[in-house]
């Protein structure tokens, strides 16, 4: 990969990041394959070509697929492959955005540039062409169980053969019709298992979860500094001397950021001991640090993973049968990094209610802008406990186990429910953390916010810039839109 991923990205096989894919799905940074990977692919091609026209049938060359791996293809060829491709095009649901549908394309480029599937050298250059012209393949959402995105992988490759749609390029009406796919490319025989078998839109789509969590959650952790000024707390919470008495990594960096934001001028703590919703932020929000660094790291192998069944290997001739398709550890890492998410929403919704509690902020009742029976920002509270709600529909952990094929396939992590899922929650996430800013922002704006430290006056003006100053009674549902919007820019390095 190279260095600048807004511009140019090398598949290479090696060294994919979730920043790369984003950088491709939804920047539209241009793709381009690696010498060394085409020749890895070409080589394992070619010994693929050799095992297919030997004594012993290739799996998925000349024979069927799943339950049907001892039947023999009626055609070895294209019309096979256009078979498998069209047969397994039985998705469901929803199409995918096109952020989703084009990293898709660029995770399964690039594990293909990994090698041991040894596609026809065409088809890896399609796949780069349609991504270079911007193109997103027309993807249903359901089909996939966590062994392979075969429905999904199988419209993808019928948009590349020909055969499928694109998605508009242009806003369109939900009766208009999809773009037809332009004259697609040829296929072997060997392509159409090739291009099935791969959890590359489960892969892609966690991908830019993970690059969404990394901007969201030192967001959150922004506006925790801002929730402490305006209730008063005592910042020794966060001292690095705590953290360091027990070093969690994600701990440590969290409170790192708080002491940072909080690093300077700030009013006298207001009591002994604060809220556990204020005390226990680093160690809240640095145990989704921690689980983030474990789906980082996971994604770091799936991303550049030559997961193929089977597996070529051209240094000694071999191809596996195996089960690298399968992906639990994936989807234990979105498990995890859900729930996290869930503790760090719960904290904010706490904290909410802090703001609004004027034995907490010596302010008005809901932060009205008089002692009357305004309303204030009572509101606040429901739709952050409604999202909550939402979020925490999404942390159960996804289900194990189907038995499929003929019982040949019997077991399934169902990962492609978890990736989803990490997506919600973290829509989730954000609209409460933007409540939370909307509120934090009204009561220092209503105490007359004394001089704040260096750190949290720069996210305090971001947010007091384009949140209307207006106390009186009105919709809020512009502000907490501007402040789950401006959430990214409240992201700065601790």
């Amino acid at each position: 990969m190279t260095a600048d991923v807004r511009s140019r990205v090398v598949l290479d096989g090696r060294g994919l990041t979730p920043a790369a894919v984003a950088a491709v799905a939804r920047e539209g940074a241009r793709v381009a394959l690696d010498p060394a990977a085409a020749e890895r692919n070409a080589a394992s091609h070619a010994l693929g070509e050799r095992l297919s026209a030997g004594p012993s049938p290739l799996y998925g060359a000349g024979t069927g697929v799943g339950a049907l791996w001892d039947r023999p293809a009626e055609d070895d060829g294209e019309a096979h492959a256009r078979a498998l491709l069209r047969s397994h095009a039985g998705g469901a649901g929803p199409l995918l955005p096109a952020d989703q549908a084009r990293a898709l394309l660029v995770v399964r480029a690039n594990q293909l540039a990994a090698g041991g599937a040894g596609v026809t050298p065409t088809v890896l250059q399609a796949i780069a062409a349609a991504l270079n012209a911007g193109l997103a393949p027309a993807v249903h959402t359901l089909g996939g169980i966590g062994t392979g995105d075969l429905a999904a992988l199988a419209d993808a490759a019928l948009a590349l053969i020909g055969e499928g749609a694109w998605l508009p390029t242009a806003p369109a009406s939900a009766s208009a019709p999809l773009p037809p796919a332009p004259a697609g490319v040829r296929v072997g025989r060997r392509d159409g298992l090739a291009l099935l078998s791969s959890n590359a839109a489960t892969v892609g789509l966690a991908a830019l979860a993970a690059v969404d969590a990394a901007a969201f959650l030192p967001a959150a952790e922004g506006v925790v500094a801002l929730a402490h000024l305006a209730v008063r707390c005592d910042a020794a919470a966060y001292d690095p001397r705590v953290a360091r008495a027990r070093p969690h990594p994600g701990q440590v960096a969290a409170a790192a950021r708080l002491w940072a934001l909080l690093d300077g001028p700030r009013p006298r703590p207001a009591r002994l001991q604060d809220q556990l919703s204020f005390r226990c932020a680093p160690q809240v929000c640095g145990a989704a640090r921690d689980a983030l660094d474990d789906l980082d790291a996971v994604l770091a192998v799936e991303l550049n993973a030559a997961a193929e069944n089977p597996l070529l290997v051209p240094a000694d001739g071999s191809a596996l049968h195996a089960g690298n398709f399968d992906t639990t550890r994936l989807a234990l890492s979105l498990d995890l990094l859900r729930a996290a998410l869930e503790r760090v929403a719960t904290l904010s919704v706490a904290r909410l209610a802090a703001l609004l509690d004027p034995r907490r902020t010596g302010l008005t009742d809901f932060l009205a802008d008089s002692e009357s029976s305004a309303s204030g920002v009572l509101i606040l509270e429901y739709t952050a406990q409604a999202a909550l709600g939402e979020l925490r529909a999404t942390v159960a952990p996804v289900p194990s186990g189907a038995v499929l094929a003929f019982g040949q396939e019997d077991v399934a992590p169902f990962t492609p429910s978890g990736a989803r899922r990490l997506t919600a929650a973290l829509g989730h996430g954000a609209t409460i953390a933007g409540v939370e800013a909307v509120a934090a922002i009204r009561a220092l704006r209503l105490a007359g916010p004394p001089p704040l430290p260096p750190g949290a006056r720069t996210l305090y003006d971001t947010l007091d810039a384009a949140l209307p100053n207006d106390l009186a009674d009105r919709p809020l549902a512009g502000d907490i839109a501007a402040a789950t919007a401006l959430l990214p820019a409240l992201a700065t390095p601790s």
